[in-house]
Order: C-alpha cells, then sequence, then structure tokens
C-alpha cells in the first residue's frame, strides 16, 4: 500500500526531498545547495535550471528509501515564494535567470506606482504593498530589460510563474501550469477576493494575464507527474508557500493563532479566520488556505533578513565557523556590551517597508569581539520581532503565544530571548522543520489519508518545548531603547 508522503521543499538557499510516513515522522531526506546570484548591489538570482535538477536529483535520492515510487502517495510541494520563473512553453526551458524574493532591482518601478497614487487600492484589493519583496514587479522588469523574455511574450509562448509552478510544469512534463491560491495571493496581481489572476492588476503592473498559471487550490487531485520521472505517475496533492505550509504545520489554523519562521528571512503570520485581514500598520493580508474553494486567510509580517544575518557573519566575517557557534558566543558574555546590529541588508520589512535601509552596526568598542557581534546578530532577531508584535497588536491581532519553527528556532537562546523580549510563551515544536511538514499536510489531505487540516495536525505533529518570559522589564527597555536608535541610523 502506498503509504508515504514525498515533499519537495525548495527554500531560498538549498533544495530538499523529504519523506514522510502518515504520522508525521520524517523517514528519508536529501538536500542540496542552491547556488545565490548577485550580479549587481540588490539583485539576487537563482537558475531555474538549477531548481529543477537539483530537485529532482534529490527526490530520485530518496524514492528506494520508500521502496520505490509505488510506496508513494503523494507529493507535496512548498517554495520560497515570490521568486519568479520565465520560461518558454515550446521549449520547456527557462528565458533569465529567475529573480529572488530578496532581489531589490524594482523599487524604482514600485515608486512610480506609489507617486502615481495607486498604492491604497493596490492594498485594498491584495493585502500587499508596493514593494520589490512582491512577484509582478520583477514579472515586468523581466519582460522590460530581458529580450528572450519579451519575445516569449510577443510570440505567445511566455510563461510565468513562482517555484513552485515551475517545479509543476517540469514534473508534469509541462503538461500543467498552475500556481496555488497561497502563492498567487502574494504576486500583486490577484485580489485576496479573486479565484484567478485579475486583468486590471495585471494592466497596472503590465503583465500578460495569458502568461499566468491557473489558480488552484492547496490540497487535493492537483496534478499528476510525468510517468518517465520516477517510473509511475504519481499524483500532486498539496502545493504551499513555505510561511504558509509552516502555518499549517504549526497548526495555526484558528483566528488568533501565530506562528513565526526564522529561516533565511523571518516571517510571522496570524490566522485570521474567514475574514480578510485589512492592516493598518503597513502588515500584509495573505491567503492562508484554499480548499474545495474555501479560503482562510493570514495577516503577516515579514523580515528580510534571519538567518542569513549569522550567515553573513559566517562567510564574510569569518566570525564563527558554523551557525550553530553563535550559541555558546551569546551564552559566553552577560550582554552585547552595547553592540546593536539592525540587520537591514536588503533593506527593511515590515512593517518599515524602506527598500533603500542598509544595515547598521552601532555602539562598537576595542572591548567588542565576535561573541558580542553574535549575540548582537541573535538579539536582532527578538528587536525586529518585537516590532512586528506591536504592529499586530495594533491591528487587532495580538499574540497570546508564539510558535516558533525554521532553522533558527533550534537555538535555545535565541528562542529563550523572543519570549524575554516580547513577553509571551513561546513554543517550538520537537519537527522544527515545519514547512516541509505542513506540505505533507496538505498532501495527505489531498489524497484522502486525513479528512482535513485538523485531522492531520492531530495526527503528524509531535511535541512542544516552551519557553517563558524571564526577564526584567527594564532590562527590556533599555534593549528596545537602542534597538530604536540604532534603528533610526538605518
Amino acid at each position: 500500500m502506498a503509504d508515504y508522503i514525498l515533499v519537495l521543499d525548495e527554500g531560498t538557499t538549498s533544495t530538499r526531498a523529504m519523506l514522510f510516513a502518515s504520522d508525521g515522522i520524517l523517514v528519508a531526506s536529501a538536500q542540496a545547495p542552491i547556488t545565490q546570484h548577485y550580479p549587481q548591489s540588490g539583485w539576487v538570482e537563482h537558475d531555474p535550471q538549477e531548481i529543477w535538477d537539483k530537485t529532482l536529483a534529490c527526490a530520485q535520492e530518496v524514492l528506494p528509501k520508500a521502496g520505490g515510487a509505488a510506496m508513494i502517495a503523494a507529493i507535496g510541494i512548498t517554495n520560497q515564494r515570490e521568486t519568479v520563473v520565465a520560461w518558454d512553453r515550446a521549449t520547456g526551458q527557462p528565458l533569465t535567470n529567475a529573480i529572488v524574493w530578496q532581489d531589490r532591482r524594482t523599487e524604482p518601478f514600485c515608486a512610480e506606482l506609489r507617486e502615481a497614487g495607486h498604492e491604497a487600492g493596490v492594498q485594498e484589493r491584495t493585502g500587499l504593498l508596493l514593494d520589490p519583496y512582491f512577484s509582478g514587479t520583477k514579472m515586468r522588469w523581466m519582460l522590460d530589460n530581458v529580450p528572450k523574455v519579451r519575445g516569449a511574450a510577443d510570440k505567445g509562448t511566455l510563461a510565468f510563474g513562482t517555484v513552485e509552478s515551475w517545479l509543476v510544469y517540469k514534473l508534469t512534463g509541462g503538461a500543467a501550469h498552475i500556481t496555488d491560491a497561497s502563492n498567487a495571493s502574494r504576486t500583486l496581481l490577484m485580489g485576496l477576493e479573486d479565484a484567478q489572476f485579475d486583468e486590471g492588476l495585471c494592466d497596472l503592473i503590465g503583465v500578460p494575464i495569458s502568461a499566468l498559471p491557473g489558480v488552484v487550490d492547496m490540497a487535493g487531485p492537483l496534478a499528476m507527474t510525468d510517468p518517465a520521472l520516477f517510473g509511475k505517475a504519481i499524483p500532486i496533492t498539496g502545493l504551499a508557500g513555505d510561511q504558509q505550509a509552516a502555518t499549517i504545520g504549526q497548526a495555526c489554523l484558528a483566528p488568533g493563532q501565530t506562528k513565526a519562521t526564522y529561516g533565511t528571512g523571518a516571517f510571522v503570520l496570524t490566522c485570521q479566520g474567514r475574514r480578510i485581514p485589512r492592516s493598518t500598520n503597513r502588515l500584509l493580508g495573505t491567503v492562508l488556505t484554499q480548499i474545495e474553494g474555501q479560503r482562510i486567510y493570514a495577516i503577516e509580517g515579514s523580515v528580510f533578513v534571519a538567518g542569513s544575518l549569522v550567515q553573513w557573519l559566517r562567510d564574510s566575517l569569518g566570525i564563527v565557523q558554523v551557525a550553530e557557534e553563535t550559541e555558546a558566543l551569546a551564552r559566553s558574555i552577560p550582554d552585547s556590551g552595547g553592540v546593536v546590529i539592525v540587520p537591514a541588508l536588503s533593506g527593511l520589512g515590515a512593517p518599515h517597508w524602506q527598500a533603500d535601509a542598509r544595515g547598521v552596526i552601532a555602539g562598537l568598542s576595542f572591548s567588542s569581539g565576535k561573541a558580542e557581534l553574535a549575540r548582537a546578530a541573535l538579539e536582532a532577531m527578538a528587536h525586529q520581532t518585537h516590532d512586528l508584535c506591536a504592529a499586530f497588536t495594533a491591528d487587532g491581532a495580538p499574540w497570546q503565544t508564539l510558535r516558533i519553527d525554521g532553522g533558527m528556532a533550534s537555538n535555545d537562546w535565541m528562542a529563550q530571548d523572543l519570549a524575554d523580549m516580547l513577553g509571551v510563551t513561546v513554543e517550538r515544536p520537537g519537527f522544527v522543520e515545519t514547512t516541509a511538514l505542513g506540505a505533507a499536510m496538505l498532501a495527505a489531505c489531498g489524497v484522502g489519508m486525513y479528512s482535513d487540516l485538523d485531522a492531520a495536525a492531530q495526527g503528524m505533529r509531535g511535541r512542544l518545548v516552551k519557553f517563558e518570559p524571564q526577564m526584567d522589564a527594564a532590562v527590556r527597555d533599555a534593549r528596545l531603547a537602542s534597538w530604536r536608535k540604532a534603528l533610526a541610523a538605518a
């Protein structure tokens, strides 16, 4: 009996294939790094062919550990959101490098749209702000600056998609050009109440609607793989952007439940139920789930730099050899010695939304060393999250607890610092890769293993570790005052 779920988790820095049993236990995994390309300051690109080749190789590596493709009940896919791929439908080949979600090259076009007075209307329709973060302006840039993309558009063979759309296209041998509602809601091209992409929004951004995929549910019989890839056709029954998948994996499915994922960036989502979120504090409204055409929404705050700050300390400054060293360094000193890091290495995200902001290291002295820098880097996670917490509260979505996940969440010092600085209980699952687990839950529901996501959460989630606030209020206030002073300099 086919009783395994294969999850393809295509992230910013790596792609993975993860094999889950029906009870949520991880059976096997394979991982490969994704090359980061930085053609200019503020530009970030990936090679779509590399994404596909490595995703396929990882999938083929883990299949034997399930006993072959015949034992795979379904495939779930989760992906780095907002990253745009352009390919030719006639050849199935990418036309240029993918523009990654972190990329800031479209800020001048976003500024033009803001100055023309379009932001309020766009936010009302889509829940999003006019920022380079989102997919639509990346598509417009490709049309304006890559002759192959414009040529394919003129011929009617251009296909645009976010990463899950690209993977589905390749997995199905070009038979399916689809996107799920969670990824579609991050493009600036679909209204939160719309079933499909909107002609008016596409015209405003300058993207031909004919090049876009069809919008589908996040769970159900969505597509079938090309039998030649794995030896048999496997149903694709779950699709979700990574942050929605993590929210599902954390079982934040009731209004008010909140999760934060600390990966390359940091992303906080609070479930809003069927109520469409309307933020007045520069947070985002997004689709959390769509199953059988019914949507649940979330309000979201996105921080661009989290784990990538530690990666920068490691790779560019040599402060640590491996990311895990930051915890021991943070514990080795009583405080950061006044050092504060504002990690605006690719601008500031929510709730500030300043694309031209740049990173700041404040409070340096001759006594500052690598321990102070490492601790300040971890403290920056709590500082940025505190800013989001204040904005969520002002929008009527206060946090009672915070469920955390992602690679950085395994750092006990950081988890405790979050609880201390936020003044709320922080909960961490025993299995922190909840993005992949959420995709597995969707696929399991989509193939009929579970009746709904609540049942999947009961059957597939494990134990929790809790961190309770302990910090004195005066210490918290002093740190926040130093943070705000450094933030102003950014």
